[in-house]
């Protein structure tokens, strides 16, 4: 079984709702319809329900299972209005501002998010919103997590026919958000990604902290940076498996680990790759998707109080499906 499909059955286990606040993008309303057919989440769809419909209708997608709710008709409205204005107040969002944002659906969405009576327990965004409009409104709203210093992004990574990671499972982070994370960051960076690959593929993390030089040989400041990185992720996990600075091969391959890295705890064999900045990240993601068709699960967003996953704007319905279900698993 596929890395989607387990975390598809993991999600029917403990059904839970997720609000798609771009409800008249295509993608979307494809993707409605799989989840709906599959029944491992419940859909709330937010916008003008007259023109999600008739989109709906137009390409021959039943979406009739889900929910639509229009922030502009809500009975909720005047009251996530308040509370947003109570929120950020003191940050200088006046009352009227406040009713302009709420009748925007990722601000709407978020609010169900946060709401008391458990409204919704997670939100997707991005096919047509940059990362800045989806995780804007998240921080605002949501805030992070408790005991959490910074946001960060993922992708989880399935390269069929792979022999590497965890059965050719990978998390590569950050691959979407922190553009030049210094080390400390980058410590946080990898121990935040170590526990989303604990909670989404159940086996123990091993660690990479990639780099172009492997244990010293090279030295810039490119390289100092990772080596700090992972002394500080050992200090603050003693427990996690986890070596760098390491180039890439020495990573995931064993027989080059011996080589250029015996000592190395991983031993060749990471399923957790740290990069050291977001131009890294970025490439090195969309190179295994493309020249390996793996399949990218991501931008997934992890530091935030509740679950709110990023998607690329290149995504496919098919894309859009499987990051619903590892929303829903993330807020169980």
């Amino acid at each position: 079984m596929s890395f989607i499909e387990e975390i598809k059955q993991r999600a029917k286990a403990q059904i839970k709702t997720i609000v798609l606040p771009e409800a008249e993008d295509i993608r979307v309303l494809q993707a409605t319809n799989q989840v709906i057919k599959e029944k491992f989440a419940n859909i709330i769809l937010i916008g003008n329900k007259e023109k999600i419909e008739n989109k709906a209708k137009e390409n021959d997608i039943d979406i009739s299972g889900a929910e639509v709710i229009d922030p502009n008709i809500s009975s909720d409205y005047e009251k996530y209005v308040n509370t947003f204005y109570e929120l950020r107040k003191n940050k200088g969002i006046t009352l009227e501002k406040a009713k302009e944002l709420i009748k925007d659906p990722v601000y709407y969405g978020m609010m169900m998010v946060k709401d008391e009576n458990s409204k919704a327990d997670g939100l997707v965004s991005g096919a047509v919103h940059s990362t800045s409009d989806t995780l804007r409104p998240a921080l605002q709203i949501l805030k992070t997590a408790p005991n959490t210093k910074l946001v960060s992004a993922f992708f989880v990574m399935s390269v069929p026919n792979c022999e590497y990671g965890e059965n050719g499972t990978f998390i590569f982070a950050d691959s979407g958000l922190n553009e030049n994370p210094d080390s400390e960051a980058l410590s946080e960076i990898a121990i935040s990604s170590s526990k989303s690959f604990k909670h989404l593929i159940g086996k123990e993390p091993k660690v990479a902290m990639l780099s172009y030089s492997t244990h010293g040989s090279a030295k810039s400041e490119l390289t100092k940076k990772v080596i700090e990185a992972t002394n500080k992720v050992r200090e603050k996990e003693q427990n996690l498996l986890v070596d760098g600075e390491l180039q890439l091969d020495a990573a995931i391959i064993p027989e080059i680990a011996q080589m250029k890295a015996p000592e190395s705890p991983i031993k060749g064999k990471a399923n957790v790759l740290v990069f050291p900045d977001l131009n890294t990240g970025n490439i090195g993601y969309k190179l295994v998707q493309r020249l390996a068709k793996a399949e990218a699960y991501g931008p997934l967003c992890q530091g935030i109080a509740k679950p709110v996953n990023d998607l690329s704007r290149g995504c496919s319905s098919k894309d859009i499906t499987g990051v619903i279900a590892i929303t829903a698993v993330q807020a169980q």
